[in-house]
């Protein structure tokens, strides 16, 4: 019998790209469903399969943002909630781009979404997914993963600032492209940037590597240097090996697309991210929202350890 605070692995029997997000008492998660965007709203990050999944948004028949509904993620900008996803106008993938909408309601599964349109660098309007935000320094900044080009097929890690949560403020920079062997299995793949601050307020951005349909879908990591600039790239430095990678012993494969929330207390960080069970299962409904705490090294790192089996027991965050 299960402990009664503690809990295993998955939060949901399918969700890829998930995505959590705390505000107040409450915690809000999100994953991709290919068709429209949902909101669970929830008191315990562990309960998220209780909660009821409230459809907040439904593509047009036709338009830029009609097909493909993937990664969305909620931030509270400004006394406002804002919702990022990536769309496209067909079943070609390169028309994905980055969308926003915003609503004004103090709770996101409920009010009215206004759809504010495509974000990007209008002067480098190629295939774009998996947009995020994070504040840094009394800025906000927007980071995604796209394509140099439209004949490109290496996806990299762009970024800019941004002029308001709906529009950039300077053209992208892109501080990463697969370098090393482990970066470029199945494809030369940097995708879903996430940004984290340790608690000494050294910046990280954690990226998937490798195509997602192989088992060595995992993570990267960049460190901003002390006092760097985030638009500039060389002050970027990439860690020479995977941060976050396949548990072979505990049948985990392709750990990626992550996300980080704290505990209910406040103390303990968390890592939130997608896994398959079986090996070769690709980038399809198989893949499952996990969660796991994480620590920091002494060099100031963040150590994600090993991702966990799906039969572990795992002591519940800190205040649930």
């Amino acid at each position: 019998m299960k402990k009664q605070n503690a809990f295993s692995n998955p939060l949901l029997a399918s969700g890829a790209d998930p995505w959590i997000v705390k505000r107040g008492r409450w915690y809000y998660f999100m994953c991709t469903n290919g068709g429209n965007i949902t909101i669970r709203k929830t008191r315990a990050v562990t309960a998220v399969a209780q909660a009821a999944a409230v459809k907040v948004w439904s593509p047009p028949a036709s338009g830029p943002h009609a097909h493909n509904i993937w990664a969305p993620e909620l931030h509270y900008l400004k006394g406002k909630w804002y919702l990022y996803y990536a769309a496209g106008a067909s079943g070609d993938l390169s028309t994905q781009r980055c969308f926003v909408l915003e609503n004004s309601s103090k709770d996101p599964t409920r009010g009215h979404w206004i759809d504010k349109g495509k974000i990007g660098d209008p002067e480098a309007d190629f295939f774009s997914i998996d947009g995020s935000v994070f504040q840094y320094k009394g800025k906000h900044y927007f980071i995604w993963s796209g394509t140099a080009s439209d004949h490109d097929n290496i996806q990299r890690i762009y970024i800019a600032v941004m002029k308001n949560p709906w529009t950039l403020g300077s053209h992208r920079v892109q501080i990463s492209m697969p370098k090393y062997d482990w970066e470029k299995i199945g494809g030369q793949v940097n995708e879903g940037p996430e940004a984290l601050q340790s608690p000494a307020g050294t910046l990280f951005v954690t990226f998937s590597v490798s195509q997602c349909a192989t088992d060595d879908y995992g993570l990267g990591l960049l460190r901003l240097k002390e006092e760097g600039d985030p638009l500039r790239p060389s002050d970027w430095i990439k860690r020479s090996r995977p941060v976050f990678s396949k548990n072979v012993e505990e049948n985990v494969f392709g750990p990626g697309h992550n996300g980080f929330f704290k505990s209910k207390n406040g103390k303990e960080y968390w890592l939130v991210y997608h896994a398959n069970s079986h090996s070769g299962e690709g980038c399809g409904g198989g893949r499952s929202p996990r969660i796991q705490k994480f620590t920091w090294k002494k060099n100031g790192d963040p150590d994600f350890g090993k991702p966990v089996g799906l039969s572990k027991e795992i002591p519940k965050p800190g205040g649930e």
